[in-house]
């Protein structure tokens, strides 16, 4: 700043102006402080932000990798898993003996459960009688004032038995010994499901069921029969599933008709790494119905396709304009469908918001986390009520605490930070709104799409063990086997018995109507 001079003149006017001109000085200096000011506040801002955001990654990092990956609400019942969290979650569970992860240092350790046996499992009783019953005080003899019973698992190994087919040949010795030309006689070579082969119905539906419903890739089935003595590799089984897959595409196709006919679906998607596609990542599409309380069809139809653009979804579902259940996915906005929303999803985005706060801290997460809670208690309620009775509960008691977080997102949206995991959640709830609370307006509608989430973890949690397809073809056959598989599941029906009757009866099953018989459902 310049100083003020030791002398200044007596003339008044030149006075005002250089006390004009020190002032017109000042306010520019000052202004132009109060810019940098602005700024520094606004670098100062974004900083902070910027520090709060690296604060979150480092606080959600933390809890996935130090906490249990499950996420449950006190008192909610639920979990909403995506299918890839569920499959790590088992992977890396707790064993019987083991306290759960998330215990208080301060509770007792839980005590493990003896496994439960099913009563209609044989039992061979061996009894365990002391030698001498007489007393040991007085030699009178002892009576017998009952008994103490332990039950152990035994487990006796698969049996393997070769059926070996024999069809006499017949021919005419006087015809012989007289030259006449003779038609040799034998039986007619039984049906079978996969003609010029040593599989059996039971053999194949063993490697499927171990495959699609254990995890249990072929090269360890390989080596189990070749520990049975049994030189089966995994290139013949391959074959064998393709084939099948192959011969199921009419039962299939009767299934999928069925599927399009019902009021509602659901469908999830989920990757698949199949070699001799250029493309690094292909997709399993998993479509769906049944409803609990529903007397519909429950049914499960897997669909491979080499990407994830809704025009696969568009094409399998051709025709179809009921309602449709999924997460956020825009794909499926390209559909006819009527799309309703995921709730766990949006759930899901607040509870990473949270997890990201740090331990023991509390913020604008907990609020929504809280009021979304209150719907599932709702839903919990109304299971067992009929579809018109979860309809009228869900508007009159739903509707209110959906109008209370819609008006939070609104006043909440503009007041945090736009980077933040807390914004990201409430813009992906607003987006998603319409179909979030498209639920209230038929009972047939779940809150949530987890039940497509349990269709297809089977599915990743095999993916986690085979890793990956090796052709096209290969992947399609896991879809169609994959399909007949959790449909037979959710009708409450095991798939290796299932299977097996299927492949016996399905070479003489001719007619539509003969097929419909063999549906698992």
């Amino acid at each position: 700043m310049k100083k003020i001079p030791s002398e200044l003149p007596d003339d008044v006017e030149l006075l005002k102006k250089m006390l004009l001109e020190q002032q017109a000085k000042l306010e520019r200096q000052l202004a132009q402080k109060d810019k940098r000011i602005v700024k520094l506040e606004t670098l100062n801002q974004k900083l902070t932000e910027r520090i709060q955001r690296f604060e979150e990654v480092l606080n959600l990092a933390q809890h996935k990798r130090f906490s249990p990956s499950s996420e449950t609400y006190e008192g909610d019942g639920q979990v909403f898993n995506e299918a890839e969290h569920v499959a790590e979650t088992e992977a890396q569970g707790p064993s019987e003996t083991q306290p759960l992860a998330d215990e208080t240092t301060d509770k007792q350790p839980v005590k493990a459960r003896r496994p439960r046996i099913a009563p209609e499992l044989p039992r061979i009783e061996v009894l365990h009688d002391i030698d001498k019953k007489t007393c040991a005080c007085c030699g009178n003899e002892l009576h017998r004032m009952g008994e103490e019973v332990s039950e152990q698992i035994e487990f006796i190994p698969a049996e393997i038995r070769v059926i070996k087919h024999v069809r006499p040949k017949y021919s005419c010795r006087t015809c012989e010994r007289e030259g006449t030309e003779v038609a040799i006689q034998i039986a007619d070579v039984p049906d079978t499901f996969l003609p010029k082969s040593m599989a059996t119905p039971s053999l194949v539906a063993q490697i499927i069921s171990a495959k699609m419903h254990y995890g249990l890739p072929l090269y360890r089935q390989e080596k189990m029969f070749s520990e049975a003595g049994i030189e089966l590799n995994r290139q013949t089984m391959s074959r064998w599933l393709m084939s099948c897959a192959d011969k199921l595409e009419p039962l299939l196709a009767l299934m999928k008709t069925e599927l399009l006919k019902q009021s509602v679906l659901w469908a999830d998607e989920t990757t698949l790494d199949v070699l001799d596609v250029d493309k690094s990542t292909c997709y399993m599409w998993v479509y769906g119905c049944g409803v609990e309380g529903s007397t519909g069809p429950k049914l499960v139809l897997f669909d491979y396709q080499d990407g994830r653009s809704g025009a696969h979804a568009v094409q399998f579902l051709e025709g179809y304009t009921g309602y449709l259940q999924v997460d956020g996915y825009a794909g499926y906005e390209q559909t006819s469908a009527t799309l309703a929303g995921c709730w766990a999803h949006a759930r899901r985005k607040f509870i990473e918001a949270q997890q990201a706060q740090g331990k023991g801290k509390t913020g604008k997460a907990d609020w929504a986390i809280n009021q979304i809670q209150k719907l599932y208690a709702l839903e919990s309620k109304l299971k067992t009520q009929s579809f018109e009775v979860k309809q009228q509960q869900r508007q009159q008691l739903a509707g209110p605490l959906l109008k209370q977080l819609w008006d939070w997102l609104e006043k909440s949206k503009d007041t945090i930070p736009k980077e933040s995991l807390v914004s990201k959640a409430i813009s992906y709830t607003q987006k998603q709104w319409p179909k979030l609370i498209r639920y209230l307006d038929d009972g047939q509608l779940n809150i949530d799409n987890n039940r497509a989430e349990r269709a297809v973890k089977p599915f990743v949690i095999g993916r986690k063990a085979w890793l990956f397809a090796n052709t096209k073809t290969g992947a399609k056959a896991s879809a169609a086997l994959y399909s007949l598989i959790e449909t037979a599941k959710i009708n409450g029906l095991e798939p290796y018995y299932y299977l097996t009757q299927l492949f016996e009866q399905l070479p003489t099953a001719n007619s539509p109507d003969a097929l419909a018989k063999l549906l698992p459902y």
